[in-house]
Order: structure tokens, then sequence, then C-alpha cells
């Protein structure tokens, strides 16, 4: 994840698995939730539908990353680039391809669910991000805003860092996906976890209602907490971590 790499792909591969990586974060993430996390004596649970999410973002960045950079988050995007990692030109197609692939995931997702007798989109859900009654946990609006600028920050942190130049080739995706599992852990009885617009968009539109309109809040929340790692990254590290940066320091040496 981060950056793409230095013989960048044009924009439409680079668009393509933003596509490709997005739509399996939030079908694996929200379906484990939707189809296995209840199910009888074997569920998945809080903990594995953490592990789905972590999982996931492992494997598209593993698979993907060395071409566009492996975003597959509009939260991540806009950190990276604001820690100039991404170009500005980037961002908003970029962003547009994630929330379109998780609202086809989603779509997806409901109709695998729908096959099962009895399933009720109102009563089952569909793995939908909210606060106060609309909380797995009861947190109201405060918790959750709080919950979700805090640990997107966290979670964009570790990844300009894991991406970072500096650090040590090849293990990123692991400590960013293992970072995303933390997360689901601590968040999911708060909001059921979103640090990621797209993945809560996709569902909320598919699901309406209540999701839908507490829709704000986890792209607010998730942007303020880019902004603060994008902005925030580079005053506590010395620097961006890229490689024009290491060139300008080689030539003033």
């Amino acid at each position: 994840m981060g950056e793409p790499s230095d013989m960048t792909p044009g924009l439409g591969r680079r668009l393509a698995v933003e596509l490709i990586g997005t739509f399996w974060l939030v079908f694996a993430g929200c379906g484990t939730a939707v189809l296995s996390a209840r199910f009888d004596d074997v569920g998945a649970g809080l903990l594995g539908v953490a592990l789905a999410f972590g999982l996931a973002l492992l494997t598209a960045a593993y698979a993907f990353g060395h071409i566009s950079g492996g975003h597959f988050n509009p939260a991540v995007t806009v950190a990276l680039w604001l820690g100039k990692r991404t170009r500005a030109v980037d961002v908003v197609p970029y962003v547009v391809v994630q929330v379109v692939a998780a609202l086809g995931a989603a779509a997806v997702l409901l109709a695998v669910a729908e096959g099962r007798e009895g399933f009720s989109l109102d009563r089952d859900g569909l793995a939908t991000n909210g606060y106060g009654t609309h909380s797995p946990g009861g947190y109201g609006l405060g918790a959750a805003l709080l919950a979700e600028v805090v640990l997107t920050a966290v979670f964009a942190l570790v990844i300009l860092g894991a991406t970072d130049r500096r650090a040590p080739r090849g293990t990123g995706p692991l400590a960013i996906g293992l970072t995303l599992t933390v997360i689901h852990l601590v968040s999911i009885p708060v909001t059921n976890t979103s640090v990621n617009p797209a993945r809560s968009t996709g569902p909320a539109i598919v699901a309406g209602g209540a999701a839908l309109s507490q829709l704000w809040l986890f792209w607010v929340a998730p942007l303020l907490g880019a902004g603060i790692a994008g902005f925030g990254y580079r005053y506590v590290t010395g620097g961006t971590g890229t490689v024009e940066e290491q060139a300008e320091a080689q030539d003033v040496d």
C-alpha cells in the first residue's frame, strides 16, 4: 500500500485494481459479518469479522499495492495525498471507484444473503455502521465520532509509516492488515467499524433507512482522521518517506 511503484501504470489500470481490491475488502469483511458471524455453533463472531477485514486488506495489498498503491479507502487516499504520497489529480477518480466498488460489493452481498430462507434486510442488516440506537453496543454520537477519528488517524499513520521508503521492505501489507484487525476488535461494538467511507457507503445505500441518514459521520470522522495523519506524519517522522525526498537529501549531501 501507499504510493504506486516507480514505474506507475496508467490511471485505467490503477483504477481497475482499486475497484477489485475495494470490492474484495467490503465483500469479504461485510460478508463475514452478514453470512457467517452468527452461524449456529461455529459462527465467526467478532474476532472472525475483525480477521476477515484485516486478511482481506492484507491479501488485496499484496496483490495490487504495487500497481495502484493499494488504497481501497477514500480516507487512505486523502491521507496519502496530504502526506505527499499520491497526486492530487488521482484523488477524485480513486474515491469514486472505491465507492462504486463498495456499492457493488454490498449489492452482491445482499443477493447472496437473500438466498437464505427467512433473511430480512431490516432484521438481519447488511453490516452497516451506526451510532446511538444503531450502534452494536449502544454508543452515542460523541463516542462514535471520537473512535472513528482516532482509529482512522492511527490506521493512516501506520500505512504512511509501513510504506515509507525508510521502512523495511515487503512487510507493509502485513502490518497494515493486522492494524485493521485490531481496529475492528476495538470498534465493532462502537460503530461496527468504518475507518473507510466507501465501506460505509456501499452497505448504507443498499440498506437505506437509518444507515443512510447516519452515513455523514462515517465520511466526516474518517476524513478528519486522515487529515490528522496526512499532515502530522511529516512532522512526527521528519519527512514524507518518498523517493524524491531521498534524492533531494542525497543532492544536498
